[in-house]
C-alpha cells in the first residue's frame, strides 16, 4: 500500500525536528524547514487512502481527518515562534477547530456504521477523562494568566475528542484496525499537548527533554489518525 511510503521520510524529518529544537540556541530556522514537512508527509499518508480499497468506503472520514490535518498544520506553523503570544493563541485555535474535525469523523465512523454506543464504557471513559483533566488544569492553573479561559476550552475540546474515538472503540462489533488506530492516535496527541502545555506554562520552554517526548506523541498520534483513514471498512 503506498500509504506507507511517506513514513521513513516522516522519521527523518521528525528525528531532524527534534535535533533543532533542542539544541542550544534553537535552530529556528531549521525548525520552519523540518516541522512544516513532518506534517505535510503525515497529510500525504492521509491523502494516500484514497488509493487503497478503503478509499471509497471512507471518504467522508478521510476528508474529516484531511481537514484536521490541515488545521494541525496551520497550528504547527502558528506554533513555531512559541514565545508570541498572539502566534501561540492562534495554534490554540487551530488545534481546537483541528479536534471539532476529528469529533466529527469519530461521530460519522460510528453512525456509518449504525454502531449503538456502549453506555457503560463511555461513562467510565468519560469520568476518567475529567479526573485527568481536572488535574492537568490544576497543575497548570498557577502560570495560565490571560490564557485561562482559552486554555479550560481546549482541554475539554480535546477531551471530548478522545471520549468520542474510545466511544468507536468500544461500540466496534468486529475485527478492524481503524477504532484502534484513531483512538491510540487520540490518546498520544492528548499526551502530547499535556507535554506541551507543562513546558509552556509551568516550565516556560524548559522542561528537559520537552520537546523530544511533546514531538514524538504529538506525530505519532498524527500519524496513527493518518493511517486510520486506510482501514475505514
Amino acid at each position: 500500500m503506498l500509504i506507507w511510503l511517506p513514513i521513513p521520510f516522516l522519521i527523518l524529518s521528525v528525528a531532524l525536528l527534534i535535533r533543532a529544537e533542542e539544541r542550544e540556541p534553537r535552530d529556528v530556522r531549521s525548525v520552519w524547514v523540518w516541522k512544516p514537512l513532518a506534517t505535510l508527509l503525515v497529510i500525504a499518508v492521509c491523502a494516500l487512502s484514497f488509493t487503497g480499497p478503503a478509499g471509497a468506503a471512507g471518504s467522508t472520514y478521510t476528508w474529516q481527518i484531511l481537514i484536521g490535518l490541515a488545521l494541525s498544520f496551520a497550528g504547527d506553523l502558528l506554533l513555531i515562534d512559541r514565545d508570541n503570544r498572539r502566534a501561540f493563541t492562534g495554534g490554540l485555535i487551530a488545534f481546537l477547530l483541528a479536534h471539532v474535525a476529528y469529533i466529527a469523523a469519530c461521530v460519522h465512523a460510528q453512525s456509518a456504521r449504525g454502531l449503538l454506543g456502549n453506555g457503560a464504557a463511555e461513562i467510565a471513559a468519560g469520568a476518567g477523562l475529567a479526573v485527568i483533566a481536572g488535574g492537568v488544569y490544576r497543575y497548570l492553573s498557577p502560570g495560565l494568566g490571560s490564557m485561562r479561559g482559552p486554555v479550560i476550552a481546549y482541554i475539554l475540546i480535546i477531551s471530548l475528542m478522545v471520549h468520542r474515538a474510545l466511544a468507536v472503540l468500544f461500540a466496534y462489533d468486529r475485527s478492524g484496525a481503524q477504532p484502534g488506530l484513531m483512538a491510540a492516535g487520540a490518546i498520544l496527541f492528548y499526551i502530547s499537548d499535556a507535554i506541551l502545555a507543562v513546558n509552556r506554562f509551568r516550565f516556560g520552554n524548559q522542561l528537559p527533554r520537552g520537546r523530544l517526548w511533546n514531538l514524538t506523541t504529538y506525530y505519532g498520534g498524527q500519524l496513527l489518525i493518518a493511517l486510520s483513514a486506510s482501514f475505514f471498512i
